[in-house]
């Protein structure tokens, strides 16, 4: 017997997101406009998911989602706010207790809390405009290294949509780069023995826009999509006619077509300067040898509306906001008979993200996880989800909370603080232009969902659905019930 034979290695798994990045910002997707080779490369090696969703389209619900695999009700975040901070299950933990090593780089949104990781690079220099006392590994990196210069500098917020502002230093001290660079430093440096989970988090392409100059001359050359605005948009939000070098953090209006356009190039400008930075972290992933080893994600949070029926930001129901990339690229020691470059179009969501990985690392999926492995869907094996939910508390302005439902063809969107609905037909309008609710002709149709959703949100009690039909709230909750059982101290 050879002593010196080496055991199979189990799975590494390597897992990249960015934040505020639109499921339709894909050149895989056959978005002519959008500069993402090395996405698009990815995808062509694996899978791409074309009804890939975020069920609470704002960072820390989504991430709370992440985390667990849950659903909203049960991880109880239904909005924008802090996660808790004792989830019975989240995926770095479970990966630890399997014998991984876990590492997180980059935009995590959360300081003190580790979840679960063995050790955290944070970007989280956008809380550094807030003046207070915590700074993350790139702020101080920034600071000891380059103290003549300003992290800052831009002028830019953390919620800017403003455009033409772009990064005033090198490339190499953008925290884009950054983030790349201490996820390449990981692998080039990774001595131990066990299997790692890396998560490679970019802030970009959420605010501030701020890509390297020559990304915002590369978008200034190409023609770039505008808005589309519905005709019920024009009824909901039409008239807020304003600008965004006025307000740059307003969530909707009308504004200037040049200072629309200015945000979108710079919008782009990041994507694909995140698209630039996934190519070199998985070219340092080839050279280490483990690129066949290694099960590849990427994904996002959110989307951002940019413009689109006159809204802006994310927490918004319609697809801009809460439709998000989806790719997974399986290695060959993975040993799935699939063909590459499959595209899917069943309804993914984040909560199926944590599932997965347990599934590529051969271990058990608790209880308590709702989400499912979607290496079910690439090897064609089992049932799939055919309705899938999405919600989201009060933000923005009065009524604007909401719970919807979409089976891929059809959205239902009941706005709880209103008793107000929409109906889209994503098949024939996927750009959410016209809205069936009002149509005679879908009476029968809004029936059906109308039952479908008060069935979904009758385990919430007769302040949500009494007799059978949905109530308008009188508030609009940011967590559940199960949110307490979750948060050590919490008294929600």
């Amino acid at each position: 017997m050879n002593t010196d034979q080496k055991q199979p290695k189990r799975l590494n798994i390597l897992f990249m997101m960015d934040d505020q990045h639109r499921g339709d910002c894909i050149g895989a997707e056959g978005s002519d406009w959008i500069h993402t080779p090395n996405l698009d490369q990815l995808a062509a090696e694996g899978a791409l998911f074309t009804k890939s969703y975020t069920t609470l389209p704002s960072c820390l619900p989504a991430r709370a989602s992440l985390l667990t695999g849950m659903r909203p009700w049960a991880h109880g975040l239904l909005g924008y706010a802090s996660m808790a901070s004792s989830y019975p299950q989240t995926m770095p933990q479970m990966l630890a207790d399997a014998g991984y090593r876990t590492h997180a780089v980059g935009k995590n949104h959360f300081e003190d809390v580790k979840y679960g990781y063995e050790s955290i690079d944070l970007e989280e220099a956008w809380r550094g405009q807030l003046n207070g006392p915590f700074k993350c590994d790139y702020r101080k990196w920034f600071e000891e290294n380059h103290p003549e210069k300003d992290v800052d500098a831009t002028g830019l917020g953390y919620t800017d949509h403003r455009g033409g502002r772009a990064w005033k230093y090198e490339e190499e001290l953008h925290p884009t780069n950054w983030t790349a660079d201490r996820a390449i430093e990981f692998l080039e440096t990774y001595d131990d023995d066990r299997p790692w989970m890396m998560k490679v988090s970019f802030k970009r392409p959420h605010p501030p826009f701020d890509p390297p100059k020559r990304w915002m001359e590369f978008y200034e050359k190409r023609d770039i999509p505008m808005p589309v605005v519905g005709r019920w948009a024009e009824d909901w939000h039409g008239g807020e006619v304003g600008s965004l070098e006025a307000d740059p953090n307003a969530p909707r209006g009308e504004f200037p077509d040049e200072e629309i356009l200015a945000s979108r190039i710079a919008y782009y400008g990041c994507i694909s300067h995140v698209d630039e930075q996934v190519g070199r972290v998985i070219q340092a992933l080839k050279e280490r040898g483990e690129y066949e080893n290694t099960l590849v994600f990427f994904t996002s949070d959110h989307g951002d509306m940019m413009g689109d029926h006159h809204l802006w930001r994310k927490c918004y129901a319609y697809d801009g906001s809460a439709r998000i990339p989806m790719i997974i690229r399986w290695p060959a020691g993975l040993n799935i008979d699939a063909e590459r470059g499959g595209v899917f179009d069943q309804l993914v969501e984040l909560r199926d993200v944590l599932p997965t990985m347990l599934d590529a690392a051969g271990i058990e999926k608790p209880e308590t996880v709702d989400g499912s492995s979607m290496l079910d869907l690439i090897r064609g094996e089992g049932e799939w989800r055919t309705v899938l939910d999405l919600e989201h508390s009060y933000t923005y302005w009065e009524g604007n909370a909401w719970v919807a439902l979409t089976d891929g063809r059809f959205k239902y969107i009941w706005f709880t603080l209103l008793g107000r609905e929409q109906l889209f037909d994503l098949k024939n309008d996927p750009e959410e232009a016209a809205d069936l609710a009002d149509d005679p002709g879908s009476a029968d149709l809004m029936k059906r969902w109308r039952k479908l959703m008060a069935l979904h949100l009758e385990e919430r009690g007769e302040e949500w659905v009494k007799d059978g039909e949905l109530q308008v709230l009188k508030r609009s909750p940011v967590r559940s019930p199960n949110f307490a059982k979750h948060d050590a101290g919490s008294s929600a």
